[in-house]
C-alpha cells in the first residue's frame, strides 16, 4: 500500500493562494486532492494521471492547478483567488493502476479562507 504525506494548507483572506503537496512512498497511476467541508460530502477538486491528463471540479476551474513529479512521486495543488466556500479539509488520495480503487484516507490539511 502506498503511504501519502501531506503537506501545506493553512488560513488565508479571500482572494489570497496556498500551495498543497503530497509525497507518495511509491509510483502510482494517478493522484488527486479531494476536500471536505463540515456537513457536506467529500467532492474530487483535482486529479492528474502519470502521463499529465487532468481533471478539475466545475467549482476551482481556472482557480486551482495541479501539477506532478513524477521522479519524486509528488503532486502540488496550487490554489488561487481563494474563496470562503474553498474553506475544508483537503485530502490527497492515489490509485496505484488505472483499474485500482483510491487508497486510504489521511487526516488531510486544514483550509481555511477567511472573509
Amino acid at each position: 500500500q502506498v503511504q501519502l504525506a501531506e503537506s501545506g494548507g493553512g488560513l488565508v483572506q479571500a482572494g489570497g493562494s496556498l500551495r498543497l503537496s503530497c509525497v507518495a512512498s511509491g509510483s502510482v497511476y494517478v493522484m488527486g486532492w479531494y476536500r471536505q467541508a463540515p456537513g457536506k460530502q467529500r467532492e474530487l477538486v483535482a486529479s492528474i494521471t502519470s502521463d499529465g491528463t487532468t481533471n478539475y471540479a466545475d467549482s476551482v476551474k481556472g482557480r486551482f492547478t495541479i501539477s506532478r513529479d513524477n521522479a519524486k512521486n509528488t503532486v502540488l495543488l496550487q490554489m488561487n483567488s481563494l474563496r470562503p466556500e474553498d474553506t475544508a479539509v483537503y485530502s490527497c488520495n492515489a490509485r496505484i493502476t488505472p483499474g485500482s480503487l483510491w487508497g486510504s484516507w489521511g487526516q488531510g490539511t486544514q483550509v481555511t479562507v477567511s472573509s
